[in-house]
């Protein structure tokens, strides 16, 4: 008889940086884990800023100081923090290169990726695009490729972007965050019933994996997230 999938959902922001940083984490812990063939990890859409504008002429440190009222200097000193986070991890993260854009459309296309057992991989070509390669993540060509290089069929992904497909998907997944809770991103829940908040180490991650495993009670941790306030 299959052993049946341990189910982890990860809700997320493409441009959230402590989200990029917790995959990576839980990927690591994913690694060391004993029954890791037996994780089934679904990605699911959340926005930090439904409202953000398309905009290719703001630096993201220009965009966070005016958010959270900071110099962008600042902001800058914050942004350095987290870079050096990332590359103790083996991530490269160029703020400076980095473009606003909103992350609707990317969110959509990484349900046709779900669809068709590619979501994970199209999550981690969207982070690097946004994070490292400083590309338009809200761009239809720019998607288009991203999604053609992690192997979706080029029609379909077209067809896709090109049409409001999975926006109901995306809307039903941040309605879900609200009624789970979710204050900030990456949130992970494991089995329904287990809440990782935030990028924790990615001891906690195995130990929340190992516990869920063994039929745990319910629990909580919390760890640094983005808040839809601009907080990171």
């Amino acid at each position: 008889m299959e052993q049946e999938k341990l189910k982890v959902e990860i809700w997320s922001d493409v441009m959230c940086p402590f989200c990029y940083i917790g995959k990576r984490r839980f990927e690591n812990a994913l690694q060391q884990f004993e029954h890791k063939d037996n994780v089934e990890v679904i990605w699911k859409s959340y926005q930090l800023d439904p409202t953000m504008q398309n905009n290719t002429g703001q630096s993201l440190n220009q965009y966070l100081a005016e958010r959270k009222g900071i110099s962008v200097e600042q902001s800058v000193n914050m942004h350095k923090q987290m870079t050096e986070m990332a590359a103790e991890l083996g991530l490269e993260y160029n703020f400076d290169k980095a473009i606003i854009a909103n992350s609707f459309d990317a969110h959509r296309l990484s349900h046709l990726a779900k669809a068709h057992g590619l979501q994970d991989e199209l999550e981690e070509a969207l982070f690097k695009a946004y994070f490292t390669d400083g590309k338009n993540i809200a761009n239809v060509d720019t998607l288009i490729e991203l999604g053609i290089a992690v192997g979706l069929d080029a029609d379909a992904v077209k067809q896709t972007l090109n049409t409001d497909t999975y926006a109901q998907e995306v809307k039903h997944d941040i309605y879900q965050a609200n009624q789970v809770g979710v204050r900030g991103v990456p949130f992970f829940v494991l089995a329904d019933k287990y809440a990782v908040s935030g990028a924790q180490q990615s001891e906690t991650f195995l130990g929340a994996l190992q516990q869920t495993w063994n039929e745990v009670a319910i629990s909580s941790v919390n760890g640094p997230v983005c808040g839809p306030d601009g907080d990171c």
